[in-house]
């Protein structure tokens, strides 16, 4: 089921649990019980529709800001600012249910390690963001072409103006499941659950010989990694590692 219409669906279930006990005689009066009962209601449909985490949390928060905002007469020019800048950042998230999650240097320090030395190699960030993984990677590989794709206009904005006087940094905004991945040595993940089946799929019919693949946080369901990598830092980063066109699998 699309996302878009599990939203509405636990929306709609989370107004009816609420009239429902509204119509009983089961809530206090006020507008702020019913509030309550539908948050509550949509965030538990949510779970049972197996939507994503983060949905459960706009759920819970969804009718309660409404209606706060609809008590403070907020006027209809701020809601289409936010709608805006949201729309900027995350794009198409609610399609292809992946966030944007943002690398840290520790990461790109981790990353780093993991490719050869004796010669350079083209990696590809899917979905890079703002480009905080492929900065320090390139600093500290020049010899390699460090590139990433990313489909919403602010972070890529933001991440030409910041790797503008970085040469080895190539940045394209796009589609990366629209891209051939055939050229690439490395392809650096940081997604979510949901596209790793096809990431993996599209990696062992493209990849060529010897290419890794790096999933950040979120393994391949089914598919042992080659190698497992602790990241230091405070998230307690993984980095789950992949030959896709190894024989052996």
């Amino acid at each position: 089921m699309p996302p878009a219409l599990k939203a509405l669906l636990a929306q709609v279930a989370g107004w009816l649990a609420a009239f429902v006990l509204a119509k009983g005689g089961a809530l206090p009066t006020g507008i702020w019980p019913l509030v309550a009962v539908q948050a509550a209601a949509a965030t538990g449909a949510a779970v049972a529709l197996k939507s994503a985490p983060w949905w459960r949390w706009i759920h819970l928060g969804f009718a309660p800001l409404a209606a706060g905002a609809l008590l403070l007469q907020i006027a209809p020019g701020w809601y289409l600012g936010a709608f805006v800048v949201f729309a900027l950042i995350y794009w198409s998230s609610f399609r292809t249910q992946v966030p944007l999650f943002l690398s840290n240097p520790t990461t790109a320090d981790a990353v780093a390690a993991l490719l050869p030395r004796d010669h350079p190699i083209r990696l590809l960030d899917l979905g890079s963001g703002t480009g905080s993984l492929l900065r320090p990677l390139a600093r500290q590989r020049p010899d390699c072409r460090c590139e990433g794709i990313e489909s919403a206009p602010a972070p890529y904005a933001l991440s030409r103006l910041l790797a503008r006087h970085q040469p080895n940094i190539y940045l394209a905004r796009g589609d990366f499941w629209q891209i051939s991945w055939t050229n690439y040595d490395v392809i650096y993940a940081f997604l979510s659950p949901v596209p790793m089946p096809e990431v993996w799929r599209k990696a062992r019919a493209e990849l060529g010989p010897d290419a890794l693949l790096i999933s950040n946080s979120f393994p391949v369901e089914g598919v042992e990694p080659d190698s497992v990598i602790e990241v230091a830092d405070r998230r307690h980063t993984r980095l789950y590692c992949y030959r896709p066109t190894d024989p052996s699998r």
